[in-house]
């Protein structure tokens, strides 16, 4: 006659209780979860947008079957000095980034805080810089402050 390894009768609720939340653990789904993984590991800390200076302007080249150079930025957060590389969406937002300048970056909108399309490991697009907004300074609506 074989048995069984869960406890049962009609006092084994709490016992199996107790199984059950032990090999939870297991899991990784539940552990990533629980322990906050994801939290602790987006430079951003949760919030949906951080401030940050520019320390350099990169070019990244695009995934496979497109061929081109998207402009992005290296910014270092000010909150907690992490560095990010940035997407600078639009015609010629280049021309209008210094190094130095203070920038506020926001998610880049692809899937659960990924890298969206054809941009390798850029999870983040610049929408202001020096407290103007970029899509302003791109149509020439405003100027760009010296700092």
């Amino acid at each position: 006659m074989s048995r069984s390894k869960a406890p049962n009768g009609e006092f084994a609720g709490l016992k199996l209780l107790k199984k059950r939340k032990h090999f939870r653990w297991k899991s990784a789904k539940y552990k990533n979860r629980v322990l906050f993984f994801r939290r602790k590991a987006d430079p951003l800390e949760g919030s949906p947008m951080a401030k940050g200076i520019v320390l350099e302007k990169v070019g990244i080249e695009e995934k496979k079957p497109n061929s081109g150079i998207r402009k992005c930025v290296r910014i270092q957060l000010v909150k907690n000095g992490k560095q990010i590389t940035s997407f600078l969406p639009g015609d010629g937002a280049l021309n209008y980034v210094d190094e130095h300048d203070e920038v506020l970056v926001e998610g880049i909108g692809g899937v659960k805080g990924r890298a969206r399309g054809d941009l390798p490991g850029v999870r983040w697009k610049v929408i202001k810089i020096n407290n103007v907004a970029l899509i302003e300074l791109i149509l020439k609506r405003k100027e760009k402050p010296i700092r």
